[in-house]
């Protein structure tokens, strides 16, 4: 189980998180949706192991970071080709061509996979990162926006490929969004952050079609569901 106890994180003097108590059980799969500067990316890179909380602990289950699997919003690629890039993360695997191959297919880019990685698009890079961190089982799986740059055919690739790897890994999934929508099709629990605290938590249906709180139903108005 995953928990945090009492995390507060800052940035100069301004509080960007403040979580009394926050669990999260083995193959649960938790959206984290809020309005921008709400602390989403702050939740996964403490989840990630990124960012040292100020205040308060962390506890990911004490596993080891090979069995975390983190996608950043801003995702990167070395001065590799795209398949390259992808088996950097399986070192030790027999069949690493193979194995990054298809994990390529399964966000749609295995057509650019001797493509260099800098010349792909924002949107194609964060795909490329995202099957670096689909190629090997994990068994926790933080992504931050992980459809912030995709077009509507992307994203439901993406959607497609983050679903049957959590099906097929049984791993937990956490990951941030901005889209309720994406968190209705994605994820089991919502947490709703408001300005660094938890706004609601509970079953996705529950917060996005009958939220309680005021501050969820403000930034739910404006949303198709």
């Amino acid at each position: 189980m995953i928990e945090l106890v009492n995390v507060q994180k800052r940035y100069d003097a301004r509080i960007a998180l403040d979580i009394p108590q926050l669990s999260i059980e083995p193959g649960e799969r938790l959206a984290v949706i809020g309005p921008n500067g709400s602390g989403k990316s702050t939740l996964i890179r403490l989840l990630a192991g990124v960012l040292a909380p100020d205040a308060g602990t962390v506890q990911a289950g004490n596993l080891p970071r090979g069995e975390i699997g983190y996608l950043p919003q801003q995702p990167y690629a070395f001065d590799l080709n795209v398949q390259k890039n992808v088996e950097l993360a399986l070192a030790g695997e027999a069949e690493k061509a193979k194995i990054a191959q298809a994990a390529l297919e399964r966000v749609g880019l295995l057509h650019l996979s001797k493509a260099r990685a800098n010349r792909l698009s924002g949107g194609e890079t964060q795909r490329m990162a995202l099957a670096r961190v689909l190629a090997r089982p994990r068994k926790l799986l933080l992504l931050d926006e992980p459809t912030a740059s995709a077009d509507i055919q992307a994203m439901e690739l993406i959607e497609r490929a983050i679903l049957v790897y959590a099906d097929q890994t049984g791993c937990t999934l956490v990951f941030s969004s901005h889209a309720p929508s994406q968190a209705m099709r994605l994820s089991t629990r919502v947490l709703a952050l408001d300005s660094g605290k938890i706004g609601e938590l509970g079953e996705t249906a529950q917060v996005l079609q009958s939220p309680q709180a005021e501050s969820t139903r403000a930034f739910l108005k404006s949303w198709r569901i």
